[in-house]
């Protein structure tokens, strides 16, 4: 039976689970979760999750949220390729890092500095913006000499960083060509990962859309 992805398309974390789900070669039937309408606060759904975020999976009958968590979960449970996640305790370490990484610094940082002025109407704060760009330099730092985001193979990382570079990218608040590092690893993310453009970059450019509208009643 295909896993219920309760997810929003323009949702980064979301994104981040299904590049990984495609992966890792395990099916998704997407549920979308109408936030606005309060889709994620009915009983039902917070059985699911008490959080009520998305992305919540539902792999009949295990829940799960946290896309992070999901992704590796998938991986653990269906995944073949050892170098998708590797066993080796170090190696592992590293794609456990990015994707921490990931969660707490980087795509934190974007969120502090981008959606309070989206969202809550409120003037771009210009020492966010600097924190989002430190940010960038960490894993631009991180990529030197390095294929991939944890070595010379695709992993579970990539999956989840592609998804949140993805976002800063078409929202278009940094420059992306001044991190050369990061621009070779992001063309070869996109080549590498299966179903790129449905995965990931039709919600990236719905994400983009919204904000553009949001930005214009502002």
């Amino acid at each position: 039976m295909p896993i219920d992805l309760y997810y929003v398309p323009g949702s980064a974390p979301c994104r981040g689970v299904q590049l990984a789900a495609a992966l890792v070669g395990v099916e998704l039937n997407l549920k979308h979760t109408d936030l606005m309408k309060g889709e994620h606060m009915t009983p039902e759904f917070i059985k699911m999750n008490p959080q009520h975020t998305v992305p919540t999976i539902d792999d009949n009958g295990f829940y799960l949220h946290e896309s992070r968590a999901i992704i590796t979960y998938l991986f653990n449970k269906y995944g073949k390729e050892d170098s998708q996640y590797p066993k080796d305790a170090e190696k592992r370490a590293i794609v456990d890092q990015r994707l921490y990484f990931d969660m707490g610094t980087l795509y934190q940082r974007f969120g502090d500095y981008f959606y309070p002025t989206i969202f809550g109407g409120q003037p771009a704060d210009p020492e966010k913006l600097k924190k989002l760009e430190e940010a960038l330099g960490y894993f631009d730092k991180m990529l030197e000499g390095s294929e991939y985001a944890a070595g010379s193979s695709i992993t579970l990382a990539d999956a989840s960083l592609a998804a949140s570079i993805s976002t800063i990218d078409v929202v278009g608040i940094v420059d992306l060509s001044k991190y050369q590092n990061i621009t070779s690893w992001f063309n070869k993310c996109k080549a590498a990962l299966p179903d790129y453009e449905e995965a990931n970059n039709k919600g990236a450019l719905a994400f983009k859309a919204l904000a553009d509208h949001l930005s214009k009643k502002a």
